[in-house]
């Protein structure tokens, strides 16, 4: 298949998922308002039937590796892409995100982030804002569930390097669970900016959980060794070499 038409699918397959998210999101608003079981079920069908259309429509096959957790642990994991968060989000029972502030005005999403109980963050002061997350993630956890955050606080691109924050480190300690790392290659497949979505298989690998008790220095050169090294393996996996890539 030729760049031009691949890029011509990309885009109507972007079209369609954003469209999609704004019927399942009206369609479950009711359900949703009231439910938190609702919210999850929305999020879930559309999690699984995007991944469906970027099989059939990109040919961006979505595989999941190792033991999703199905208890309460911090999940912190490797983040390139809105494909690995749908990919994660429909591995586990009960996920939610850390996640910053701006998306809770979004339209369709902002509603169903609170809904699931997803806990915003203000990038900006980042001392008041970890604090914050401790404190708001402390309460949520009323009720059970596995909180997902993003070690580096952002999607970063294949081969490119950001360092690990503290903050994945501070709710580990703080909610005193397991945490288990997640390494994936799916930005290889499906970028964080522009129109393009190669085939390829997009895998998201849950590894196995760092134990609870560790101290944090020695938690956080644990948590970034394991996702690196497994993320950069699976990216020479698919034939991508992140040493070379910039």
């Amino acid at each position: 298949m030729s760049k031009a038409i691949q890029w011509v699918r990309s885009l109507i397959f972007m079209i369609i998922i954003y469209a999609w998210m704004l019927v399942l999101g009206l369609v479950f608003a009711p359900y949703a308002l009231f439910s938190k079981k609702g919210a999850s079920r929305a999020c879930r069908t559309y999690a699984r039937s995007t991944m469906w259309l970027a099989r059939w429509m990109v040919g961006i096959r979505c595989e999941v590796r190792g033991s999703p957790p199905s208890g309460e642990v911090v999940i912190g994991a490797k983040h390139q892409s809105f494909l690995d968060i749908i990919m994660i989000f429909a591995a586990i029972p009960h996920g939610k995100f850390i996640m910053k502030r701006e998306l809770l005005w979004t339209p369709i999403i902002g509603m169903y982030a609170r809904r699931l109980g997803c806990i915003p963050v203000n990038r900006g002061k980042k001392g008041v804002a970890v604090a914050k997350m401790v404190k708001d993630v402390a309460k949520e956890f009323a009720e059970p569930g596995q909180l997902v955050i993003y070690p580096q606080g952002t999607r970063v691109a294949p081969g490119s390097y950001k360092p690990y924050k503290v903050g994945t480190a501070v709710l580990y300690e703080g909610l005193g669970f397991p945490c288990v790392p997640v390494a994936t290659n799916a930005g290889v497949f499906w970028p964080r900016t522009g129109i393009m979505r190669k085939p390829g298989l997009a895998i998201v690998d849950f590894l196995e959980p760092i134990e609870s008790g560790v101290q944090r220095d020695e938690f956080l050169v644990r948590l970034e060794d394991v996702i690196e090294t497994r993320s950069n393996e699976l990216m020479r996996e698919v034939g991508f070499d992140p040493d070379e890539a910039h």
